[in-house]
């Protein structure tokens, strides 16, 4: 089956996931990590994309991160990822491909993952094994987030910002929301949203995004299809609203 092509919705965050190939290490000591996020904030400010979360494992990386324009997104990720593999290859003495193929994304519903998903990027670490608490782990964007260090390359989202009238108020409503967790069938969902590239979101947004695109944008139901429905009149109104995607 031929894989699908990416979508990208300007103005809207994307999950975003890159793999090691064959699972091999990507990160091997501090200077790689400071390496790939000193590239990562020349490319998202060159490319025109926010990032509000990442976090850097030792064999794949998250970003969650609202490209400006269609272009964007690949752009910054193209650059990013061929810049690292001839730093990696000079520094380590080797060749070849570092990538398990391209990056996977997926567009997510603002209002309804989006810190959903700041809390799965920054419980990664505890997850894996790696540490017992979040603010433990040095590569990821947690640290930033409860203002105990200024990270350049994290521009905070709008739903951020709304968590609180004062940085100590949003700093503690976001630690109070890393706390508790994320349910299993929702980190389920985050998680194969961006590998298969489903859009991640409730009815009417996909609907809305599916309008803007020939593209699938969730997995099809089993059995018959449906018989086509009247138009939706909210779901066309959202459609306007989000603007144009781009496949690549």
């Amino acid at each position: 089956m031929a894989r699908l092509p990416r979508l990208t919705l300007p103005g809207h965050p994307h999950h975003i996931i890159q793999r090691g190939n064959n699972r091999q290490r990507i990160f091997l000591d501090r200077q790689d990590f400071e390496t790939m996020l000193a590239l990562l904030v020349e490319q998202a400010r060159r490319c025109q994309v926010a990032v509000h979360a990442y976090v850097l494992m030792d064999n794949h990386f998250h970003l969650l991160a609202t490209p400006q324009t269609a272009e964007g997104l690949p752009q910054m990720m193209q650059a990013v990822g061929r810049s690292y593999v001839r730093y990696f290859n000079d520094r380590h003495g080797r060749t070849g491909t570092l990538w398990e193929g391209r990056y996977r994304s997926t567009v997510v519903q603002s209002d309804r993952y989006l810190l959903a998903c700041m809390v799965y990027l920054d419980l990664n670490p505890v997850r894996a094994g790696i540490v017992s608490q979040p603010i433990d782990y040095p590569w990821s964007s947690h640290a930033h987030a409860l203002g105990l260090r200024n990270d350049r390359l994290v521009t905070p989202h709008a739903l951020f910002w709304a968590m609180g009238n004062t940085p100590f108020a949003r700093e503690a409503a976001y630690a109070e929301l890393v706390r508790a967790g994320i349910a299993n069938a929702e980190q389920t969902a985050i998680t194969a949203s961006a590998l298969t590239g489903w859009v991640l979101g409730e009815g009417a947004f996909i609907e809305a995004v599916q309008q803007q695109t020939e593209r699938r944008v969730t997995k099809a139901s089993p059995g018959r299809p449906r018989k086509a429905e009247p138009p939706d009149v909210a779901g066309t109104e959202l459609a306007r609203d989000i603007g144009p995607l781009r496949k690549s």
